[in-house]
């Protein structure tokens, strides 16, 4: 089985999503009162359901609603991965995995 890991450190976020060709965006339209969107990491092609943000607005918004990013180095078989998961940091983590397109989706 896999390690999961856990970490609110930014370098080590943006180190890790950078190395999978990954980057910070937004879901477009679910800004709240505060401005703040849905956070996504997208690896694919560029969605037009995102919007890209850079580093220092992703981050501010992941510290505001005091998340984790909750991701796995390897597969069990030793690949890259690029299973993650951002939850908040004083909550329970529920189960989720990426979609084939490396997006973060919770499981229904």
């Amino acid at each position: 089985m896999a390690e999961a890991k856990t970490t609110t450190e930014h370098a080590e976020i943006r180190r890790w999503v950078e190395a999978r060709g990954g980057r910070p965006t937004v879901v477009k339209g679910t800004e709240g009162r505060d401005g703040e969107g849905l956070l996504r990491i997208d690896f694919a092609e560029p969605d037009e359901k995102l919007q890209p943000v850079d580093w220092e607005t992703f981050f501010r918004t992941f510290d505001d609603r005091k998340l984790a990013f909750l991701h796995q180095d390897r597969t069990a078989d030793g690949k890259e991965s690029r299973c993650f998961k951002s939850s908040g940091a004083m909550r329970s983590v529920s189960a989720a995995r990426a979609d084939a397109g490396g997006r973060e989706r919770p499981d229904a």
